[in-house]
């Protein structure tokens, strides 16, 4: 790799390692990166440049000169590829082919190489990945058009956690001015501490510059109900999100107070996660101009933004808002004003049946263990802690008058998630939920060399499900043998009946959402999985899955769960019709 030139953005510190490492030749300004780069090039080709792999690579290079050591790295290497990787052929076989170069030198490796790439690109693997690359790509566009007018003043109205994300995205990506207002100065204190807290660490990390952070927070202006100068501020505003209660009432009273002010083509966008949209609408004097935002919390790091438009929503204003959301830096997705809208809609029945599962004994650790195995990147339990039992009770009890049959298996797990609230076990916000606090890690060399502790259940919890499930004639499920596996009642595998019960929920819920046209086409709908919930990326969404598994296997698969478990496993209608077709959601 020698020759290279490496230029100077305000990483001198990478630049310079780089060279000392050589990596690369020398280090340029980047107005003179081209010159230095073709003068590197010609010093190469005369031999004035002398090529030296062996001159800097120090300890590591020394090491690896030694095939016990080697032997060592290359099998921890493996091991590591075995827990982290498993679901990506490709880490291993990196492994496998940096080695094949270290052992038998340049040629061979090179050879192994070409090898290699050619059979990754025929893995199922590959093809969910590029399915999910081509679907991020065309949702970077906006099927709606450019918009009539440009958005340049945004509004947020609560600087809570999520009004303080939209702030901080709209401000850093979107380069938009953004009026953040709270009811009161200590609330607006605590969204602007929110924001410089997430830039400050953007900052140590080295991934933004000192001026980016301050330019980022210049652009955020800071309101409150009793500074009598917010509403000039909002007499320009383009754009307005409110991130407060979720109370319709509160909703209404706060669109009619910022009408007041508002220009007449500023657009009012609701950032709940349950409340319809028409309902907010009516509270509007321009109804044309309410849709919903949805973002996901935490706003800064969560790449998914569910817009949602009611019947008399305008197609301008629509055009503007995915238009916002694109340079804000999120994956927008437009889907249809129903309870739940896409993602929030899939969960709750994938939810409800974690909740019947817990009711009918299943330790927790297996109840996340099969989904991590699965591949979502945290098992629904301790998903549920995360983002509060609170709010996994709010989206339950809004689905549940929606949805009917299924959302089966939520009826008890209410009433659970009740008692927990009622002893202020709410997840990771209140310190206990399901789980109890994270152990801390270990310092220093321990810490490398132990294995983290496991998560330890709330003995508090437990005992509360074990009413639930002495009420419900006992556990259902065999105690794990001496080999480590469990069966269920009907004597299958219990770590393949609980993956199975668990997606086929989302599964049916994903594709009665495509059926219903809540979204609009299977890109949407595995987009909106994958970034929104964490459905395993290198399955590539509920839909390339399915293609993948065969629409037929899965049809049967639900059906077989039907007989045993009940009717909120049918399948529904389009995936019969699919599977007698022999027909794919992808082409």
């Amino acid at each position: 790799m020698e020759g290279l030139t490496a230029c100077t953005t305000g990483k001198e510190y990478k630049a310079d390692k780089a060279k000392k490492i050589g990596i690369v030749h020398s280090v340029a300004d980047p107005n003179a990166l081209r010159d230095a780069a073709i003068q590197a090039a010609l010093g190469l080709a005369d031999g004035s440049i002398k090529r030296n792999a062996t001159k800097n690579r120090g300890m590591m290079g020394k090491i690896m000169d030694t095939p016990m050591a080697r032997n060592f790295i290359f099998s921890q290497a493996t091991k590591t590829a075995a827990k982290q990787g498993k679901d990506y052929p490709a880490v291993q076989t990196i492994i496998d082919t940096i080695k094949a170069g270290v052992e038998g030198g340049m040629e061979k490796g090179l050879a192994v190489e070409s090898e290699n790439f050619g059979k990754l690109t025929q893995t199922s693997v590959s093809d969910s990945l590029m399915g999910l690359f081509h679907g991020a790509t065309a949702l970077k566009k906006n099927r709606f058009g450019k918009p009539e007018r440009e958005i340049k003043t945004v509004g947020v109205l609560g600087a809570g956690l999520m009004g303080a994300g939209v702030a901080q995205v709209t401000s850093a990506f979107a380069k938009k001015k953004v009026l953040l207002k709270d009811r009161d100065l200590a609330g607006l204190g605590r969204g602007q501490k929110q924001i410089d807290d997430n830039l400050s660490l953007s900052l140590k990390k080295r991934k933004i510059s000192k001026h980016k952070k301050d330019t980022i927070q210049s652009s955020i202006v800071g309101l409150y109900e009793d500074d009598n100068i917010w509403p000039k501020h909002f007499n320009n505003c383009d754009l307005v999100v409110e991130a407060v209660f979720e109370d319709l009432g509160v909703k209404h009273a706060v669109i009619q107070a910022m009408e007041e002010h508002l220009p007449e083509h500023a657009i009012f966008a609701t950032n709940t996660s349950a409340i319809p949209i028409r309902d907010v609408a009516k509270g509007s004097k321009r109804p044309e101009n309410v849709l919903g935002m949805h973002y996901f919390s935490p706003v800064d790091m969560m790449p998914l933004l569910e817009i949602i438009t009611h019947e008399g929503t305008s197609k301008d204003t629509t055009a503007a808002a995915v238009d916002l959301g694109l340079k804000q830096g999120k994956y927008v997705i437009v889907v249809k004003d129903v309870p739940g809208f896409y993602v929030n809609r899939c969960l709750g029945p994938y939810m409800a049946e974690v909740m019947a599962l817990v009711t009918e004994g299943v330790p927790l650790k297996d109840i996340d263990k099969a989904m991590k195995d699965y591949g979502f990147p945290m098992g629904p339990i301790t998903l549920a802690d995360m983002v509060g039992i609170d709010v996994a009770m709010h989206v339950n009890e809004t689905l549940s008058g929606d949805l009917g049959i299924r959302m089966h298996g939520s009826e008890q797990g209410l009433q659970l998630m009740k008692q927990m609230l009622d002893k202020g076990f709410a997840g990771e916000k209140s310190g206990k939920g399901f789980w109890l606090p994270k152990p801390k890690k270990k310092k220093g060399l321990m810490s490398m060399l132990s294995s983290p502790e496991p998560r330890q259940t709330n003995p508090e919890v437990e005992t509360m499900i074990k009413t639930f499930v002495d009420k419900n004639g006992g556990p259902k499920h065999s105690a794990p043998s001496k080999e480590g596996s469990n069966k269920d009642a009907n004597g299958a595998d219990l770590h393949q009946t609980l993956q199975d019960r668990m997606a086929s929920r989302f599964l049916i819920e994903a594709a009665m959402c495509l059926q219903d046209e809540i979204i609009e086409n299977p890109v949407d709908g595995d987009i909106g999985a994958i970034m929104g919930i964490g459905f395993p990326p290198f399955k590539g969404g509920p839909f390339r899955y399915m293609d993948q598994v065969g629409v037929d296997k899965v049809v049967d698969t639900m059906s077989k769960l039907r007989d045993t478990h009940g009717e909120h496993f049918e399948p529904p209608q389009i995936l019969v019709d699919y599977a007698k077709a022999g027909k794919k959601f992808h082409s």
